[in-house]
């Protein structure tokens, strides 16, 4: 049997030092940013703009919630933006935190009651068009405010952070990375203790314990531990259902270091595979390989990158060709970074415009057989044109790899 990866094969924890060095850049990169937007409101006609999402919160002003924070945090953290300030809101929770954590925002402490304060925020900096996140705002906060203020026209104003963020900068790739590294060595830990009869449930929490010990400050998102039939379930819950003797068990899991996240999906196998699950974790891998060989291809090549959509159809093509099983329903990747799902797509869906550089994204095809079995494997791919670089920064193995049962 191949040697099983081990946690020494894999990047090391981040230091306090290379932590202190990121949000150094982090602080240093906000007017820039600031900068783009207010070029963008410029642009399209609007004196302000009101951000409601955690993850631009924090690129913009540095503001931070935990995870799962966001819903019981009322309205502490959303924030506007207007031609020349940016005005962190808060209640009395969270007012040292945001006077800590955003140093260049007014921080203004509004209590519970946004549409009770929403006129006079409007009015100290001389908004009468604002853009809005419509789609993260409920329709009944969107009309209180609207009602607050009946002279203001509100402007939905969604992708315009969302754009910006896709282009990533160095200290942002790092981040991501480190956060593979963390997941790349808590699986590696994990092998010993996976065998049959232990329990989908079990692993998962210990594949949880062993990210938040081993340098993340959180999970991006629940770990999925799915074994044999369940593995069929793109986004399954783990249960109580023990692993089985020639079945496959997958893991989709992420960490999150210094707010950047991670996502990884591998399909192992529980002694030697059968002769079915083989052949498809064969056919998902060549999918997978199609997309990484042609994005880094029109790396090299130069010029303009292909969009999402059409790398999506050539790794959906290449199952589809081989004929024996469907191809996933779901889209092949997604941008990660602050948040675990953002720009850029790799989908059917996907605009028909070229990919954004520098970017990471997810390259996530699979093969779902309902009863029977499923396979996934996903790694998050750094494309940067302009200095030739298409990389997995997720490093743990793709081979397949039979675990002793």
């Amino acid at each position: 049997m191949a040697r099983l990866p081990v946690p020494a094969d894999f990047a090391p924890a981040p230091d306090d030092a290379a932590r202190t060095r990121w949000l150094d850049a982090d602080r240093a990169a906000r007017p820039a940013r600031l900068g783009r937007l207010r070029a963008r409101m410029a642009e399209e006609g609007v004196d302000a703009w009101f951000g409601v999402r955690p993850e631009h919160m924090r690129w913009l002003t540095g503001f931070t919630l935990g995870p799962g924070e966001k819903p019981s945090a009322g309205h502490s953290g959303e924030f506007l933006v207007g031609a020349e300030s940016v005005t962190v809101l808060a209640d009395s929770r969270y007012t040292i935190q945001a006077r800590r954590e955003a140093p260049d925002a007014t921080v203004d402490e509004i209590g519970y009651d946004l549409p009770g304060a929403w006129e006079r925020l409007l009015r100290s900096i001389g908004a009468r068009r604002v853009g809005m996140e419509a789609d993260a705002i409920p329709h009944g906060t969107w009309a209180k405010l609207a009602e607050a203020a009946p002279g203001v026209e509100l402007v939905p104003a969604d992708g315009w952070v969302e754009q910006m963020r896709a282009v990533k900068t160095p200290d942002e790739v790092e981040r991501i990375a480190a956060a593979c590294a963390v997941a790349d060595r808590a699986l590696a830990a994990l092998l010993p203790e996976i065998r049959p009869g232990v329990t989908e449930r079990d692993l998962a929490l210990r594949l949880e314990w062993l990210m938040r010990t081993g340098g993340a400050e959180c999970l991006a998102f629940d770990v999925a531990c799915l074994s044999g039939p369940e593995a069929a379930l793109p986004h399954g819950s783990p249960g109580d259902r023990p692993v089985r003797d020639r079945a496959v068990l997958l893991f989709d899991f992420g960490a999150q270091v210094e707010g950047y996240r991670s996502d990884m999906t591998r399909t192992l196998f529980i002694g030697e595979p059968t002769e079915r699950d083989l052949g498809v974790y064969e056919t998902v891998a060549r999918s997978q390989q199609a997309a990484i060989d042609a994005l880094a291809a029109a790396v090299r090549a130069g010029g303009t990158l292909p969009d999402g959509r059409s790398i999506d159809a050539m790794s959906r093509g290449a199952i589809e060709r081989d004929g024996r099983w469907p191809a996933y329903g779901h889209g092949l990747g997604h941008g990660i970074g602050l948040a675990t799902h953002e720009r850029p797509s790799l989908s059917r869906a996907a605009p028909e415009s070229p990919l954004p550089s520098p970017t990471v994204f997810s390259v996530e095809p699979g093969i779902y057989l309902d009863g029977q079995t499923g396979v996934r494997i996903e790694d998050l791919v750094h494309l940067d044109a302009a200095a030739g670089v298409c990389e997995l920064l997720t490093r743990f193995p793709r081979d397949v790899i039979s675990l002793p049962a």
